[in-house]
């Protein structure tokens, strides 16, 4: 009986099939557009665009791995990916329903484009379990969900979700990028398509723009169709710096791990901060959920400023260590200001009612020394 292998191994290896004498350790960069072929040959071209570059194979056999899953694609952004997920499943006519709590740019594309393909959009508070059943029609065709979400950090328990889109033959995509496979795999907990902007935790090292779908061989390749009219295709070099990423993911994470468990803890007992949304801390209105289905809490952290904007933008001049920068996910840590950036789109009536007030700062906590980041974090609170 052949062993299964931990995470960490699959992570840096991949499959783990015999390698040739004299093959390189690190794969190389394949940087071509296109690859010769037999004259003749009814086999598939090798084309880049294609997705079927050695590089671009290389990180989707690795990702469906760490998922459990049977096959991943990697496309040109996080946005692409949540869009060609989509797409594969969605037809003009149809019904979705999402999740409100759902990041800026997702929210749009639903709401503005997708309107304009004929696919019709409701969002549902993702608490009220029985909502979903109420919300549905008979055009209704796949539910999404984010966990954790963007940028109040609440998880969500996707198993009743996926219970009700089992019994009602829909299909259930969740996007998973704040907690990366190491900390959380949807597919484990019934989701039928994983979403992931790999920009962040799948690369982590904040140079690479690119998303990832994961799912069936089915799923999988009617994205790939999408993704070839729709030249979403990733680069090389872009597949060649995941796959680094990608060995590393296991001991980033852990790091990430224990630095947001000690800076939320820290945090929490700071007066001026009125709240603190970490699902590691026991006052997280999710904790006993993050607890029983999360492997870890994850670098990301919020925190409302009772000073509101004024207060944000002293602590943000302030910082000497954290960079004031949106996304998230790489060894540095950064600090952003949700009203300008993910949640831009929203009134503050509608962004106070989603639980970012003004004074909200989302922190994608790094790989620095944890006492350092502290450090950093009060000499810019002395200064309010």
């Amino acid at each position: 009986m052949k062993r299964r292998l931990g995470f960490s191994t699959h992570a840096i290896h991949g499959a783990t099939d015999p390698r040739p004498e004299w093959s390189p350790v690190a794969t190389p960069l394949y940087q071509s557009s296109t690859f010769t072929n037999p004259v003749g040959s009814s086999q598939e071209v090798l084309y880049t665009r294609y997705g079927n570059n050695p590089n671009q194979l290389a990180i989707a056999q690795r990702l469906a791995l760490l998922e459990g899953a049977e096959a991943a694609i990697f496309v040109a952004s996080g946005m692409g990916a949540a869009a060609l997920a989509h797409l594969a499943v969605l037809r003009p006519g149809d019904h979705l329903l999402s999740s409100e709590w759902v990041y800026g740019g997702v929210h749009r594309l639903f709401s503005q484009e997708f309107g304009r393909l004929g696919i019709d959009v409701t969002f549902v508070n993702p608490l009220q379990t029985r909502s979903w059943k109420r919300a549905m029609k008979k055009t209704t065709r796949a539910i999404f969900v984010e966990t954790p979400t963007n940028p109040v950090m609440r998880i969500l328990d996707i198993e009743p979700v996926a219970t009700l889109c089992k019994a009602e033959g829909l299909a259930l995509l969740v996007d998973s990028t704040f907690a990366s496979p190491m900390n959380f795999r949807p597919i484990e907990h019934g989701a039928d398509i994983v979403i992931h902007s790999a920009t962040k935790y799948l690369n982590g090292h904040t140079d690479v723009i690119a998303g990832a779908v994961v799912g069936t061989e089915q799923l999988v390749e009617e994205v790939r169709k999408l993704m070839w009219v729709w030249g979403q295709a990733i680069d090389p070099m872009a597949a060649w710096l995941i796959e680094r990423g990608l060995k590393t993911l296991a001991v980033r994470i852990e790091r990430h791990n224990r630095t947001g468990a000690t800076v939320a803890e820290w945090c929490s007992k700071q007066s001026a901060f009125a709240a603190v949304h970490y699902p590691g801390l026991p006052t997280h209105p999710d904790y006993e959920v993050a607890k029983r289905i999360l492997g870890g809490f994850g670098g990301m952290l919020g925190v409302e400023l009772k000073g509101g904007v004024r207060a944000a933008e002293r602590f943000l001049r302030a910082l000497r260590i954290a960079a004031h920068a949106p996304s998230l996910g790489g060894c540095e840590t950064l600090v952003s200001e949700p009203r300008l950036t993910s949640h831009a789109g929203l009134t503050p009536e509608q962004r106070a009612e989603a639980g970012i007030p003004d004074g909200f700062l989302r922190f994608s906590l790094g790989l620095e020394d944890a006492d350092d980041l502290i450090a950093d974090f009060a000499q810019a609170l002395a200064q309010l």
